[in-house]
């Protein structure tokens, strides 16, 4: 009798991915898949490092979102080439979602591409969108345990921002723990503690800027 097989769930996304990668590659753009949870405050980061890096570099966001269009008002203030992509009940953006909102921007005037994933920590992680790199965001206020709960993210990513460091005195945290986990998970994965909100990001825009010059070297 002939057995069903049942093919990589993901074999379509995956080919996807590619053909936004080769585009974006071709444009001469680092792309960042930036992810997590709702409330960490990836949107807050974005809006500052637009503001930094202002006439440095050449930045579009592709945010993803719900129902809603606020992230993409705010980050507009900031930022002329931003596209919101609404998955409605979808937890994750898809790479074909993405290669639809690349059709609405022109690749050829940046130098980063950013896409603010849906809140989420765990099903976005498993989606190949054609980025460079996955870039983790934690906070402070979230809890320590959140990297041992989520390890995926921590295996996957390039980069860990843990967040909102100014509510430090104010939040029971144990710091110690979450470095040990994330060493523990993927002791390549570098961490970077920042707060978006207070503007101490230097770490994170001096990242940003040496990503560029080594895509264009």
């Amino acid at each position: 009798m002939d057995i069903p097989i049942v093919e990589n769930v993901l074999k379509l996304n995956d080919e996807v991915a590619q053909i936004n990668r080769a585009k974006i590659r071709d444009a001469g753009v680092f792309c960042i898949d930036m992810i997590g949870s709702p409330g960490c405050g990836k949107t807050a980061l974005l809006e500052t490092t637009l503001k930094h890096l202002a006439g440095q570099l050449r930045i579009g966001v592709l945010v993803g979102d719900l129902t809603t269009t606020r992230d993409a008002q705010r980050i507009a203030q900031w930022c002329s080439d931003v596209v919101q992509i609404n998955t409605g009940k979808g937890c994750h953006l898809d790479a074909n979602q993405v290669r639809q909102g690349l059709e609405q921007i022109d690749l050829a005037n940046l130098d980063i591409l950013v896409i603010e994933n849906v809140g989420n920590l765990i099903c976005p992680v498993g989606f190949d969108l054609g980025q460079n790199v996955k870039v983790g965001v934690f906070s402070i206020a979230e809890g320590d345990d959140k990297a041992a709960k989520h390890p995926y993210i921590v295996q996957e990513a390039e980069l860990l921002l843990l967040n909102k460091m100014d509510l430090k005195p104010y939040v029971s945290f144990d710091l110690r723990q979450f470095r040990e986990d994330i060493d523990r998970i993927n002791s390549d994965v570098q961490l970077m503690e920042i707060s978006a909100t207070e503007g101490w990001i230097a770490d994170w825009v001096q990242w940003l800027s040496r990503q560029v010059v080594s895509k264009v070297s």
